[in-house]
C-alpha cells in the first residue's frame, strides 16, 4: 500500500530544492576552476609575448622568429580570453538561474502553485549546451521540469562542440592591440628597451641560422596551451 502511495505521491518541494541547488553549485565550482586555469594560461602566454620580444631585442639576427612567435602568442592569447569570457558568462547564467529557482519555489509556499519559468528555460537550454556542463544541466533540466519550473527539454538537445570555431584566424588589428598592451605593460614596467642596430661585423657574427630545436620548442609550447584551452572548452 505504502509504495502505491509513493508512486502517485507528489515530489517533496524541499527534496527538489536541495537537488537543484546541489547541482548548480556543482556546476558553479566547475566554472571557478576551469576560469582559474584559464586566468593562469593567459598570464603564461603573456609571459610568452614577453620573453620572445626580449629575444628579438637582444638578438636581431633572431627578430623575424621572435616576431613571428609574438603574434601566434597573441592570437592564442585573444582565443583564451574569449574562452574565459564565455565562462564567466555561463557562471551569470547559472547563478541568475538559480535565483530565479529559489524564488520559483518560494511563490509555490505562498500561492501553492507553480508557473513554468521562460527565463529559466533560456538559460537552462544555454548552459545545457556546454559540453563540460551538459551531464549535470540535462539532470538539472529533468529535476526543474518534474517540479514544472521549465516545460519538458527537447529530447535532441545537444551540446555545442564547435564553440569558438571560426576564431583561429584573428584580425591583424586585433593582434596588434593586444601585443601593445601586453609589451607596453613591460614598458612601464622597466622601460622601453632602445632599438639599436649593433656595429656590421657584430651584426654579421650574429647571424647564425635559427636552430630546429627552437622552433620545435615554440611548436610545443603552442600544442601545450591549445590543448589546455581546448580542456577548458570542453
Amino acid at each position: 500500500m505504502e509504495t502505491i502511495k509513493a508512486l502517485f505521491a507528489k515530489p517533496d518541494p524541499q527534496v527538489q530544492i536541495r537537488k537543484c541547488n546541489s547541482l548548480i553549485r556543482s556546476n558553479v565550482r566547475k566554472l571557478d576552476r576551469d576560469i582559474a586555469a584559464a586566468k593562469a594560461l593567459e598570464t603564461k602566454t603573456k609571459n610568452l609575448i614577453v620573453a620572445a620580444d626580449r629575444r628579438a631585442q637582444r638578438d636581431p639576427s633572431r627578430r623575424r622568429q621572435a616576431d613571428k612567435e609574438v603574434r601566434a602568442f597573441a592570437r592564442e592569447l585573444i582565443a583564451q580570453r574569449r574562452a574565459a569570457a564565455r565562462l564567466v558568462t555561463s557562471k551569470a547564467q547559472l547563478n541568475s538561474v538559480q535565483m530565479q529557482v529559489n524564488e520559483a519555489f518560494a511563490l509555490r509556499k505562498i500561492e501553492g502553485s507553480i508557473r513554468a519559468s521562460v527565463g529559466i528555460m533560456r538559460n537552462v537550454n544555454a548552459l545545457v549546451r556546454l559540453p563540460a556542463l551538459a551531464e549535470t544541466m540535462q539532470e538539472l533540466g529533468i529535476e526543474l521540469t518534474k517540479a514544472g519550473i521549465i516545460e519538458e527539454m527537447a529530447s535532441d538537445m545537444m551540446p555545442e562542440t564547435d564553440l569558438g570555431e571560426g576564431e583561429d584566424e584573428e584580425a591583424e588589428g586585433e593582434v596588434d592591440k593586444v601585443l601593445g598592451e601586453v609589451l607596453k605593460d613591460r614598458m612601464d614596467k622597466t622601460g622601453a628597451v632602445p632599438n639599436v642596430a649593433p656595429p656590421a661585423n657584430e651584426q654579421q657574427q650574429q647571424q647564425a641560422p635559427i636552430s630546429q630545436e627552437e622552433e620545435e620548442d615554440t611548436e610545443a609550447m603552442m600544442d601545450q596551451m591549445r590543448d589546455r584551452l581546448e580542456a577548458l572548452r570542453s
